[in-house]
């Protein structure tokens, strides 16, 4: 299989007799639970709930690798040492392996957010991108991703479909901002939602990212503003079953 590469991804080693440890009090997916070929996505959030940085965890024994947007990686690293202190923590930037993706690839890991998103594995880098390819399959599911249509320090986690896409565990005790999620999952207080609309009918004023490429602008907007027939699918039950409670 060639041309599987995501070029705008990086990879991050988190090693030490310490790394899920350190890993699971900043995260909102439970690190210590991570199995070798079971990726889980995950975010690093502020204290009041908000995105910061979104990623991919991947086990490799007793060390994480994290699959995180190239761009953002040794930003990602330097918020890391920050929360690093004394713990027996090593973060470096992993150059021998690559991220790939496929539609079909029976053989490798599902992206953990969606069946529907096809497959994503770590191997040494091939000569093809994928990026674009993935990147507008992604959207016409209506997934985001990333600083640039998350936001950083924008949007709360929650908001951006975190909870319908595995983005969050509830019972694997403290993280960074999760008082504020937890409370508006067991309130059901997700008022607003991240949606993608055709960029003819861009508002500015909820916009997060416009994509003149594919014709499409991120917007938050409020749940009882939203046409549930201009959601994707696995959205627009989610909005439904949450409005039944």
């Amino acid at each position: 299989m060639t041309g599987t590469n995501l070029t705008d991804r990086a990879i991050l080693r988190i090693s030490g007799e310490e790394a899920k440890p350190f890993l699971q009090g900043l995260l909102t997916r439970d690190v210590l639970k991570l199995a070798e070929g079971e990726p889980r996505w995950t975010a690093l959030l502020t204290p009041q709930g908000k995105a910061l940085f979104d990623f991919f965890l991947w086990a490799d024994g007793d060390d994480v690798l994290i699959d995180c947007e190239a761009a953002q990686a040794d930003i990602l690293a330097k918020r890391l040492t920050l929360y690093r202190l004394r713990r027996k923590v090593v973060i470096a930037r992993v150059d021998d392996l690559a991220v790939h993706w496929a539609t079909d690839a029976a053989d490798r890991p599902f992206d953990p957010r969606l069946p529907a998103l096809g497959h994503r594995w770590l191997a040494p880098a091939d000569a093809g991108d994928a990026s674009a390819a993935f990147r507008a399959h992604r959207l016409s599911l209506g997934i985001f991703e990333g600083a640039g249509e998350l936001g950083q320090d924008q949007t709360l986690w929650l908001e951006t479909n975190a909870e319908e896409l595995q983005g969050v565990d509830y019972d694997k005790g403290c993280y960074v901002g999760q008082e504020n999620t937890a409370r508006m999952h067991y309130r059901n207080k997700v008022n607003r939602r991240l949606i993608a609309v055709p960029l003819a009918q861009a508002d500015e004023k909820r916009q997060r990212a416009a994509l003149p490429d594919l014709g499409l602008s991120i917007e938050l907007h409020r749940v009882e503003t939203i046409d549930p027939a201009a959601l994707p699918a696995w959205l627009a039950t989610a909005i439904a079953s949450q409005a039944a409670e």
